[in-house]
């Protein structure tokens, strides 16, 4: 079984800054290349085909469109096997989810797709357990869904809401970006949320704007990718290393900083003695 860890956490906004970050990768033994291969792009207003097939925690085939029509929706691709990033977009959702006045169920509908064909029912039911169980609302079985399917509906999920992630054979790991996406009651994306926590107020906005079926409007991306760990050494691969690195660095910087200005302040504020 592949393990994914949070690789790091990159902020996308300027093509010259991904350019920095992503230089220090090239000396990643697990693929790095893959990342140019890996995003989200808003594609707000855009139709997801509801005809598509997956199978739910129960292992019955089911249609996107028994989701849709009555309700806005929110959606998460991630992965059930995957013990770090996903873990903590699922949590970040249910967190948010369990604070917002309004039902899974009743004022809208959870969806969450794994993006890995070889996932299964059974561990999709697992998943719906846990996190249902953590939600604690009277309906929340009925209102979030665990999805898994085969990889070409995977991918015209995927494709539809700008979800690009990449497979490694070599590592058995995938690289992708963290999101969930809030759709109208017809299927149609109306906001991205990215990151792994995110605010109930916004949700809740951008949940009852879904429901009227309006779109917002693009958000700045600040991704975190979901991408190489190596089990046998425990460690993360360069990049975040370096950015661990510049962290420290950058805390030193200004630790030393503030005592530079207390120590100038105390100076200043020293009498001065003639002989």
């Amino acid at each position: 079984m592949g393990l994914l860890v949070v690789a790091a956490g990159l902020a996308l906004p300027a093509g010259p800054v991904a350019a920095q970050l992503s230089d220090p990768m090239q000396s990643v033994g697990v693929r790095p290349d893959l990342l140019k291969d890996v995003g989200i792009d808003q594609k707000l207003n855009q139709q997801v085909p509801l005809d598509l097939t997956f199978r739910d925690e129960t292992g019955k085939t089911v249609q996107l469109s028994q989701y849709f029509g009555q309700k806005p929706v929110l959606l998460s691709l991630v992965y059930f096997n995957c013990p770090m990033l996903c873990t903590q977009v699922l949590n970040g959702m249910e967190a948010s989810m369990k604070g917002l006045p309004m039902d899974a169920g009743n004022e809208f509908n959870a969806i969450s797709v794994s993006i890995d064909p070889s996932d299964k029912p059974v561990l999709a039911a697992v998943k719906q357990q846990m996190y249902v169980g953590m939600y604690g609302r009277p309906n929340g079985a009925q209102g979030w869904h665990f999805l898994t399917g085969d990889e070409e509906q995977i991918k015209k999920l995927a494709n539809a809401v700008g979800f690009r992630y990449a497979y490694d054979p070599d590592s058995k790991q995938f690289a992708h970006a963290s999101a969930i996406m809030v759709l109208t009651p017809d299927g149609k994306l109306s906001k991205y949320f990215y990151g792994i926590q995110y605010s109930p107020r916004d949700l809740r906005l951008g949940l009852v704007e879904a429901s009227a079926r309006k779109i917002g409007t693009p958000v700045d991306a600040i991704l975190l990718f979901c991408y190489h760990y190596d089990p046998h050494t425990g460690k993360y691969g360069l990049l975040i290393s370096r950015l661990i690195q510049a962290g420290g660095l950058l805390t030193v910087l200004a630790i030393g900083s503030i005592m530079l200005i207390l120590f100038r302040r105390e100076r200043y504020s020293l009498p001065s003695y003639k002989s």
